[in-house]
């Protein structure tokens, strides 16, 4: 886990293991060890920080959020569910190394997230590449971008 980079996040603990030349990192969401990439990397501090700064419950949280796209299967990395197992929030995470600075390439996964959103309708959205963090917030006019990420408990 050396080679992983530092994070703009809290550092978190994560049991990990070896399987032949993979390391595994443990789940807690789906309570199973899930090979550690550079994405997954990501995902885990984005769901120990919803947890612990946000106010997510852990079993709010849904990984791999099955979406349909023009019958299509799709799925959004995280979402949070609100208290009437309605979703939330969605967040799109990517690794560290895709420039979210690049215009084009935040167009992508921004519209990315947007399409995933209109199947879900979550109230927020976020991406996320563990350097940068970008919260939006869906209105009836389109979304509005959050200076922080947004209180969910």
């Amino acid at each position: 886990m050396n080679s992983l980079p530092k994070l703009n996040f809290p550092a978190i603990n994560l049991r990990a293991t070896k399987s032949g030349n993979r390391t595994l990192v443990f789940d807690r969401v789906r309570g199973m060890f899930v090979v550690l990439t550079p994405e997954e990397w990501v995902r885990r501090h984005l769901v120990e920080y919803l947890i612990e700064h946000c106010g997510a419950a852990l079993r709010s949280i849904v990984e791999e959020y099955p979406v349909q796209i023009n019958s299509m299967p799709q799925r959004a990395d995280v979402v949070v569910l609100n208290a009437e197992s309605q979703p939330l929030l969605l967040a799109e995470c990517k690794s560290s190394d895709v420039n979210l600075d690049r215009r084009e390439t935040f167009a992508e996964v921004f519209t990315q997230a947007t399409r995933y959103n209109a199947m879900v309708k979550a109230r927020y959205i976020i991406i996320t590449n563990g350097q940068r963090h970008f919260c939006y917030e869906a209105t009836e006019n389109g979304y509005v971008s959050l200076s922080a990420f947004p209180r969910l408990g």
